[in-house]
């Protein structure tokens, strides 16, 4: 990890996009390691509690490495939030991580490097294998909405299939 990291901060941008090119990564062992794009967005995201009902609190401040050109929380950053947080809502310990089938984001306000963020999760809904969730991320200082989504996911059946 370190060794990217050190990489991608000596790029300069005419020789950007040759360098990235050329980077490899061993490969991503599930369930076992978080891989490089959850390490990324997810570090430094604090669960706060989680409570009965499936909701999940959790904060966080905004860190530079999700920062866009204009200086505010870019939009990749936030979907991934909304994915990564609304799977954690429905997610049961030993089993695997359910697959996104749908999701739909408003980007109401923005949030700036260094802003504290609430962020709350939470299960809408079940339908067999087929889980709906909310997610809300507010500015802790301001109060105002950042972005709202709605997440919905799909998990493996208990039983194998017949196919």
């Amino acid at each position: 990890m370190d060794t990217a990291r050190e990489f991608l901060e000596n790029i300069t941008a005419a020789d950007q996009g040759d360098r990235v090119s050329r980077l490899r990564f061993a490969p991503h062992k599930p369930h076992a390691e978080p891989s490089f794009y959850e390490y990324s967005v997810l570090r430094g995201v604090r669960v706060e509690s989680v409570r009965c009902g499936s909701t999940l609190y959790c904060s966080f401040t905004v860190p530079a490495r999700l920062i866009d050109r204009n200086g505010k929380l870019s939009a990749g950053a936030i979907a991934s939030l909304v994915d990564e947080i609304g799977a954690a809502a429905i997610h049961k310990c030993g089993k695997p991580m359910d697959v996104s089938v749908d999701m739909s984001i408003a980007y109401i306000s923005d949030a700036k490097m260094n802003d504290e963020l609430e962020i709350t999760s939470r299960c809408l809904g079940q339908r067999g294998s087929y889980h709906s969730t909310g997610v809300l991320i507010r500015n802790r200082t301001t109060g105002e909405i950042v972005a709202q989504g709605r997440h919905s996911l799909f998990s493996l059946p208990a039983t194998a299939s017949k196919l």
